[in-house]
């Protein structure tokens, strides 16, 4: 009875190992769908009344002409001209528009035309103990200290910042992934850190 019941177990587990990945990226593919066709449910709207599309094809037509505008913009911006009018608007008008920094510098992040600020990962000591902590190096400043956010875990998008003298900071030859996946895992993984 017993083995029948730990075979009944790691059988429905292991099936769970395989269907619930696959469910969660169909969920995220829907609701990533879902997200954009209403986005471009106004376009798509006046696509099916001037024409006998099904609103399906309108949806792939109304994409293809998004991604079409945003090649045809970025060849143009590849250009001096345009670089010049894009660098006079940024400068002139959208400065002003509250947030337009920040939103670009994330984009470009995203989208890896930026270097992220977590270039480096780093032990630190704090508070003049022998603990140290996981962080991530900021910045590095011309007196050799460095700024370094310290994250939580499980979370490593809420943290501390600290300013702290090069002595305090150990850089470790470890990646940010590697690093963002230890402290998801509540420290698990980091004896690669430890040198």
């Amino acid at each position: 009875m017993k083995k029948l019941k730990s075979f009944l177990k790691t059988t429905i587990l292991g099936g769970l190992v395989v269907i619930l990945p696959v469910t969660i990226v169909a969920v995220v593919f829907k609701w990533l769908y879902s997200t954009v066709t209403d986005w471009i449910q106004p376009l798509t709207d006046l696509l099916t009344e001037r024409t006998a599309l099904w609103e399906a094809l309108a949806d792939l037509i109304v994409i293809a002409s998004i991604i079409g505008l945003c090649f045809l913009l970025g060849l143009i911006v590849r250009t001096g001209v345009g670089r010049f009018v894009h660098g006079k608007l940024e400068d002139k008008i959208l400065r002003f528009a509250p947030g337009y920094k920040l939103i670009k510098e994330t984009v470009l992040q995203f989208l890896g035309r930026k270097k992220s600020p977590f270039s480096q990962v780093a032990l630190v000591q704090l508070y003049d103990s022998h603990t140290r902590a996981t962080a991530f190096v900021t910045d590095e400043h011309t007196d050799g200290s460095f700024t370094v956010f310290v994250p939580t875990g499980p979370n490593p998008t809420s943290g501390q910042i600290f300013h702290l003298p090069a002595e305090q900071v150990q850089k470790v030859d470890v990646g940010v992934e590697d690093a963002m996946r230890s402290i998801i895992s509540c420290g698990a993984g980091t004896s690669s850190f430890m040198v």
